[in-house]
């Protein structure tokens, strides 16, 4: 028997008004795998470079299992944007489950006057560059979601940075930015208040747990397919029946009922096929599908 004391470490980002979505899933895993273990797991925060600075953290760690880090979305665009980063998330990290995905939400300060996508895309081709859009860190989900309409839908508005995306959300229900796309932990609480308006989802399809808004690509925004995910790794170099051991945990926790509950609640859903190789296929999947995005928009950090 494999004996595994764990320390989670997750990217962290500014609470408004709300723990961020990795922090949940992260800390939703840890409580799961801590008594499959039968040791405590232990979160730790780090901030910094759109979760960069938390992915060197953890590729100074011995690989030897007691550390794991919760990768997202960033690690399919950050080599790219930021190419002198000392690590690769294909050849340094090693996937042990994919763990949670949730769509995205776009959603416009009530003010605007706009109800629906085309009306948005008309209004967004009217005002160009007088039209904001809030974002966090280049590469960040979030930013790199409006990078994608702006692509797919042929629109042109101003994105202004911000060091944390839930500040873009803060700025966008007081009117001083006019719409963003965040996550449905974030938003949610606001459309329910009234204090946003929701007008569609960025993954492919709608989805039950944004109900009553299609998705982008169902409103007229052709190709337009963004899932936010998160993904458990371990170091490229753990021993083997290390990895079996964390990879059994992860895949029992998951399955838990209460797991996918908690996560419903917070607006994330664990993936039908939640492996390891399927983890490794999206990561592979993703790098190649936003690379030559960020090159052809001219990402800069």
């Amino acid at each position: 028997m494999v004996f595994i004391t764990a320390w989670l470490l997750v990217p962290r980002n500014s609470v408004w008004p709300s723990a961020g979505v990795t922090d949940i899933v992260g800390r939703v895993l840890a409580d799961a795998m801590a008594p499959i273990l039968g040791r405590p797991v232990v979160v730790e925060n780090i901030a910094g470079a759109g979760s960069s600075v938390g992915a060197g953290a953890f590729l100074r760690t011995p690989a030897d299992g007691h550390t794991l880090f919760l990768g997202t979305n960033n690690q399919a665009v950050m080599k790219t944007i930021y190419p002198q980063l000392p690590f690769d998330p294909m050849a340094d990290f090693q996937p042990l489950a994919l763990v949670a995905r949730q769509p995205f939400v776009l959603v416009v300060n009530p003010a605007v006057p706009v109800r629906s996508v085309p009306e948005l895309l008309a209004w967004l081709r009217q005002k160009r560059d007088a039209a904001n859009y809030g974002a966090a860190n280049p590469g960040g989900s979030n930013h790199m979601a409006g990078v994608l309409l702006q692509q797919k839908a042929g629109v042109d508005f101003t994105i202004v940075p911000y060091r944390a995306a839930a500040a873009s959300v803060q700025d966008v229900v007081a009117g001083r930015l006019d719409f963003t796309i965040d996550s449905p932990t974030m938003i949610l609480p606001l459309l329910r208040d009234g204090q946003l308006r929701g007008l569609a989802v960025s993954t492919d399809a709608a989805s039950a747990l944004v109900p009553g808004l299609p998705s982008l690509r169902e409103a007229g925004v052709a190709g337009y397919d963004m899932t936010v995910w998160q993904i458990l790794f371990a170091r490229v170099g753990t021993p083997p029946e290390v990895l079996a051991v964390l990879q059994a945990a992860a895949a029992k926790a998951l399955a838990e009922p209460a797991v996918r509950q908690r996560l419903a609640v917070a607006g994330c859903e664990t993936w039908p096929d939640a492996g390891p190789q399927a983890a490794a296929a999206l990561l592979a999947s993703e790098i190649a599908r936003w690379s030559p995005i960020v090159a052809a928009m001219n990402i800069m950090p």
